[in-house]
């Protein structure tokens, strides 16, 4: 017989071993049959396949037809696809439809294979394929172009999603002597992809990349990524495929536009720290090294940048830094920024220059104008250990203007200086701590900071522990800046167990009380209104009902109040219990009165609500 037709070829593979080697006879197959096409007159050849098994995955019902009596030959390949990590579930398979047009020379080059899709549950990727290349003298060489039109995927816990993605890819890919040689581009073109913990909402990026691949490492010999709107990088490196760990890199970002860069790169690996919910703007610069998987050098260099906080914690304005680092020499750095604020106090123009010396970094002192005056910082050192922070200083508040301090943060205006010498503070695993005490000069006295601990001071639910002393404060300029009516005398105080959370108080001791020894001790019939809308009505309608109206104010022998915080509830008292409440002013001599408070547990809230209330001019407060 001088000619053979075959109509239909069927193959049947129930399992194959890991080697795919029934995967091979499939493909040897078809290529005898396309090596024949000129020999025989073939009208169509059909492979089906029950099931495939490898150590990636799973194939089933895969159905293989070519076309060859056809003006354009073609071949159409329907199969369900499990990957390996996949096993066990139920309904995980991906169907995978193809078809393929095919030429009519011997050598397989210009396939073109239209309406190409991957569908499942959770992915839906329609592509086209171009195949310019697959051999070249015998050899494996691939040259082939992939397009995604329109592709969606999601995976069960929400972690990676897509819509609407449209690109291209192309891969060049042959044999060398020691490995493969590949050659790659991306072309990004739109759609939006969640990738935890990055958002990216629009296409316009691109990826040119060239290499080899010897044993399990991927050398890129060039890359250059575009990130729209972001910037462009330029690397080379390598990294090792079984565990991904980078071996070696050099990286050149010469113009990064942070206004863009934040909310897209940074913001989303910031989620717990006092800087993810900023507004940046600015450009920087940064050049990276990296061998034999260790980080060997950096320079980042930051231009005109703004930070800016949205809840008003802080604000930098114009700040400029060259911040170099190499593992094996010290490098000085320089940060500057033209102003700026924090917690509403600005800071005036500062310089900072420093030294730093592998994961150490020091400076002999820092000046930071604050208002009128200045924190001045000497014998600062810092270093990083087991990737935590480590650091000490010294601190000196230079005296600034109380009054210009109390506008900033919109409290109660006060008068005179204020300055503070800070002995040692130090940061370790997460803890600020102070080594003696902070000392406050306000309203002719002092206020003593002691068992001063904050934790994560930077974090976004701060909290602070310590013990307050107040001493001999003026109560003559404390009560004028507080608008509570006019008392004469001086002021001892101590706030014991004090803790804040996230800078509102949920837990202390606090007594106040008129300082021991010899002085003028007068009090205002307005502040006796006013003790009393705190503590209770008595006085204050005492007052009002008496001959004592006629006077404007009254001698006194002792006042205090007491205020044990716990739950959100306050438990009060004063200098001396009666069988119905306390004294809160105990008065002495011609004319006297006293103010007895008979409210014994007042909730935190409502108690401020009342402060806030005689503050403003509400004396004649109700107190039920």
């Amino acid at each position: 017989m001088t000619e053979v037709i075959v109509t239909s070829l069927q193959v049947f593979i129930r399992r194959s071993s890991p080697d795919m080697s029934a995967l091979g006879r499939i493909v040897g197959i078809c290529c005898l049959i396309c090596y024949s096409i000129t020999a025989h007159a073939v009208s169509e050849v059909s492979i089906s396949v029950e099931r495939l098994e490898h150590a990636m995955g799973e194939a089933k019902d895969i159905a293989l037809k070519l076309q060859l009596n056809q003006p354009k030959p073609s071949v159409t390949l329907h199969a369900a696809l499990k990957p390996a990590d996949a096993q066990g579930k139920q309904n995980e398979w991906t169907q995978l439809d193809l078809s393929c047009n095919l030429p009519k020379r011997r050598s397989i080059e210009a396939v073109r294979c239209d309406n190409g899709r991957l569908k499942s549950a959770r992915v839906d990727l329609p592509f086209n394929l171009d195949i310019n290349r697959l051999f070249h003298r015998n050899q494996l060489d691939i040259d082939a172009a992939l397009y995604l039109k329109g592709g969606s995927f999601s995976d069960e816990a929400g972690l990676h999603a897509a819509e609407k993605l449209s690109g291209a890819m192309t891969i060049a890919l042959k044999r060398e002597a020691q490995g493969w040689q590949w050659q790659t581009s991306v072309d990004w073109q739109t759609g939006e992809v969640y990738w935890q913990p990055f958002y990216i909402e629009s296409g316009g990026h691109a990826l040119q990349a060239t290499g080899t691949l010897r044993d399990d490492v991927l050398e890129v010999n060039q890359a250059h990524l575009k990130i729209n709107r972001v910037g462009e990088l330029d690397a080379d490196g390598a990294v090792r495929l079984s565990d991904f760990k980078l071996l070696d890199l050099n990286a050149k970002l010469p113009k990064l536009d942070l206004g863009a860069a934040y909310p897209l790169l940074f913001k989303p690996l910031l989620g717990n720290t006092a800087f993810n919910n900023a507004t940046i703007d600015g450009t920087a610069s940064l050049q990276l090294k990296v061998k034999n998987t260790e980080l060997q050098s950096f320079n980042l260099q930051l231009n005109d940048v703004d930070v800016v906080d949205i809840n008003n914690k802080f604000a930098f304005y114009q700040l400029n830094a060259n911040i170099p680092w190499s593992y094996e020499a010290s490098n000085p750095v320089r940060l500057s920024y033209a102003r700026g604020s924090l917690l509403n106090l600005p800071l005036g123009k500062t310089e900072i220059n420093a030294e730093v010396n592998r994961y150490a970094i020091t400076a002999p002192s820092i000046r930071l104008p604050v208002l009128d005056g200045a924190l001045s910082l000497s014998n600062l050192s810092a270093t990083r250990l087991h990737n935590e922070w480590f650091w000490h200083l010294s601190a000196k508040l230079e005296p600034i203007s109380m009054e210009d301090f109390s506008t900033q943060l919109k409290l109660p205006r006060m008068l005179g200086k204020a300055s503070a010498q800070i002995p040692l503070v130090t940061y370790s695993g997460g803890i600020l701590t102070t080594d003696g005490s902070v000392v406050l000069n306000v309203f002719n006295g002092t206020a003593t900071v002691t068992q001063l601990t904050m934790h994560t001071p930077l974090g976004i639910a701060p909290k602070l522990n310590a013990d307050i002393a107040l001493r001999n404060l003026e109560l003559g300029e404390l009560t004028r800046t507080f608008s509570f009516g006019a008392i004469e005398g001086k002021l001892d105080g101590d706030i014991k167990g004090l803790e804040l959370q996230n800078w509102k108080p949920v837990t202390f001791d606090a007594r106040i009380q008129s300082s021991p020894g010899k002085y003028p001790k007068k009090i205002s019939q307005r502040a006796v209104e006013n003790i009393s809308a705190l503590g209770g009505g008595g006085a204050a309608a005492a007052v009002q009902r008496s001959f004592l109206r006629f006077f404007q104010q009254f001698n006194y022998g002792k006042m205090g109040l007491s205020c044990r915080l716990r739950n959100d509830v306050c438990e009060m008292g004063g200098v001396e219990s009666t069988a119905h409440g306390y004294i809160i002013v105990k008065g002495s001599g011609i004319p006297a009165i006293t103010v007895m408070g008979y409210n014994q547990t007042v909730g935190w809230s409502e108690l401020l609500a009342r402060i806030e209330r005689v503050i403003d001019g509400n004396s004649k407060a109700v107190v039920r």
